[in-house]
């Protein structure tokens, strides 16, 4: 156990994994508590919420599992409110959140669209707008936006609202930084690229079946490094923007790609 966040309080929003292992939520929540955070794991599946606030437990760690729906804002509202009431504070805010179909402008209903928007930038939003007074008022703390390598890159497959979502998370996160700098509140955006999470694993077992192993040994194959980065990575980098060693640094887009934005020419059938 570490002590780079010791003493602070942590909300996680998408702190569940979908299926079994460990996601980015999941990853997150867990490295806060291993380095001395008290953590709100916030997950619209409780029981994702719960398993993560068992594997916390276990080790040792402090974290209150808790159901929110973020496309409502009465729920956004009420994981703050959660927070402060049972912690007295929140001095890191995690936004991991997020949903998307594989589809392009002409296939996007209208009603994904909102949806895609609600849950991964007006949740974001609210989030923000709910904690960031007490933040103020209690002298500064540190909000970790996860946005996409897909909000400054093609993704090598129609990904429409998901990218357009994520290009307003950047823009969101430079906004409320430079408001707030003075103030004492950092915020700063995580975009990953080719992750091994098992939401992406459940996602290309259900459009590639018993080839799913091909396409894991594809996209290894496009990431520099030779491989896709774990959640543990985007959660190590957060810990370091939400940690008091990141204090002069805000509203950064920091890119955890294993260096796959340097490249051009991926094809849909290969990234998808």
């Amino acid at each position: 156990m570490g002590e780079r966040v010791e003493g602070k309080v942590a909300v996680v929003v998408g702190a569940g994994s979908i299926g079994q292992g460990i996601g980015n939520g999941k990853a997150a929540a867990i490295v806060y508590a291993r380095e001395g955070a008290r953590v709100l794991a916030v997950d619209y599946n409780l029981e994702a919420a719960e398993e993560t606030r068992d594997l916390i437990e276990g080790e040792g760690g402090n974290c209150i599992a808790f159901r929110a729906d973020v496309s409502k804002p009465i729920d956004c509202r009420g994981v703050i409110e959660k927070c402060v009431g049972t912690f007295g504070k929140i001095d890191i805010l995690h936004n991991n959140v997020a949903i998307g179909e594989v589809v392009g402008i002409a296939e996007t209903s209208e009603e994904g669209w909102e949806r895609t928007l609600n849950v991964n930038l007006r949740s974001i939003f609210l989030l923000c707008k709910y904690a960031i007074p007490h933040m103020v008022k209690q002298g500064g703390g540190s909000i970790v936006n996860i946005s996409s390598i897909a909000s400054i890159r093609y993704p090598g497959f129609a990904h429409f609202a998901y990218s357009v979502s994520k290009g307003g998370v950047d823009a969101l996160t430079r906004e409320i930084a430079l408001e707030y700098a003075s103030k004492g509140v950092r915020v700063n955006a995580i975009l990953p690229g080719f992750i091994n999470t098992p939401r992406i694993m459940s996602k290309l077992t259900h459009i590639y079946g018993e080839k799913v192993d091909d396409m894991i040994k594809t996209r290894d194959s496009l990431c520099p490094t030779g491989g896709m980065g774990e959640p543990w990575d985007v959660a190590y980098a957060a810990l370091f923007l939400a940690s008091d060693e990141a204090k002069y640094i805000t509203g950064v887009t920091l890119l955890v790609d294993g260096g796959l934005s340097l490249k051009v020419g991926t094809t849909a059938k290969a990234s998808r």
